[in-house]
């Protein structure tokens, strides 16, 4: 039975977006809205020509005027939809990663726009992103929770991260604390081995990079006996792998203190401090200087933050890649290796290979491909809906030219 919403109607020849896979509509598409939703409330939305394109959230304050939550015209949007997604996000989730932590929902690749909830043992971190999903927030975790009970996953607490800039153009503030009792919000996990401490109140974003879980293994191979430097290392989770696969030393460096305390802190967790060199300096400062010394490593591992958030700055990013990973391929030993990557969406993949490639000539450099890959698999990639693939890895053998 359809719902008795307010109903909104595309332009005609609009709704790209939408009618190849995605999930937004944006404000410039609208024809007319009949009835008076509040921000955050569903409409019905439908073609110029009346026909039905699906159920979503409205919220005028932001340019994603629309975010679609279903395209089945009998289905209510409502607490049975919302179990039917996280259960399905759940089975899924078990059978491609380990889920001791893992990214337990991926917005609108999990089909509940604007909604990120990661695992980190027995803790839940929540970022809610999007005005129609915040208003459902409590009852999606909830559901989660018991979800999660049925498998005798009991979840110690929630803390909710949800103080990314982006929420300001939902109209919302930025807000972080606990989702009822408060606990102890350092959290340890086990991933690939590797022991970590998170902070889930005070690291970046929720706390881990569980994104890279799968890249991470890649370099184990390559590390073993290896001396390696790992650059962004942020909480030194590339650093630890390398460690534990039998690196002969591993230096890391981050431009944060207190990413650095917590990296010197798993690799003390990990009996892998004897190993680690942990360096708090500017990445670009520090390059050219170990150029200069003549350094050389058999891998380097480059982890950059996003150098990008929107098309505008994209230009200035590629000069940012390209910069820093000439920089980097200068400290590798001929026949070492190259791990590099992007996590800026904006970054397209034949755009980054194009820059890498640059890099490499502006090196003298010749890269021989060895590995490429994504996000991990809980981080799912949603096609049609281009936004969900962000991340671009990399391993390449370094060849002098001779």
């Amino acid at each position: 039975m359809a719902m008795e919403n307010a109903v909104v109607t595309l332009k005609k020849g609009e709704g790209r977006f939408l009618k190849s896979g995605g999930l937004w509509v944006f404000d410039n598409e609208i024809a007319s809205v009949k009835g008076d939703p509040e921000n955050g409330d569903i409409v019905t939305l439908l073609d110029f020509d009346g026909f039905f394109m699906g159920y979503g959230f409205i919220n005028r304050n932001s340019k994603i005027t629309i975010r679609i939550m279903s395209r089945d015209k009998d289905m209510e949007i409502g607490p049975g939809l919302l179990r039917y997604r996280l259960k399905n996000a759940w089975e899924y989730r078990k059978k491609v990663v380990d889920t001791d932590a893992c990214r337990l929902v991926f917005g609108e690749a999990d089909l509940l726009p604007g909604i990120v909830i990661d695992k980190f043992s027995d803790v839940l971190v929540v970022e809610s992103l999007a005005l129609g999903t915040d208003r459902m927030k409590s009852e999606i975790i909830n559901i989660l929770r018991e979800i999660l009970l049925e498998d005798g996953i009991s979840i110690r607490g929630v803390y909710e991260r949800s103080d990314a800039k982006v929420r300001e153009k939902e109209g919302l503030e930025r807000y972080k604390g606990f989702v009822g009792e408060p606990f102890d919000t350092t959290v340890e996990i086990k991933e690939n081995g590797v022991r970590y401490l998170v902070d889930v109140k005070d690291g970046q974003k929720t706390g881990f990079f569980l994104d890279q879980k799968f890249n991470r293994r890649r370099i184990h191979n390559l590390s073993k006996g290896a001396r390696v430097l790992d650059l962004f290392t942020h909480t030194g989770s590339f650093a630890l792998n390398a460690a534990i696969s039998g690196a002969d030393h591993v230096t890391a460096i981050d431009a944060s203190e207190s990413a650095i305390e917590m990296a010197k802190k798993n690799a003390a967790l990990n009996n892998v401090s004897d190993k680690c060199t942990f360096l708090c300096e500017d990445i670009f400062q520090v390059l050219p200087r170990f150029i200069d010394n003549k350094e050389l490593y058999d891998l380097v591992i480059l982890d950059p933050p996003a150098f990008t958030k929107s098309r505008s700055s994209l230009k200035n990013a590629v000069k940012g890649y390209r910069e820093i990973n000439s920089l980097a391929m200068k400290l590798v030993e001929d026949k070492g290796f190259l791990a590099t990557c992007s996590c800026s969406h904006f970054m397209e993949p034949d755009l980054f290979a194009k820059t890498i490639n640059e890099a490499a000539l502006l090196a003298h450099k010749r890269l021989r491909q060895v590995e490429f890959g994504t996000q991990s698999p809980d981080h799912p990639i949603l096609w049609g809906a281009s936004d969900s693939y962000y991340l671009k890895f990399y391993v390449f053998q370094v060849l002098n030219e001779k």
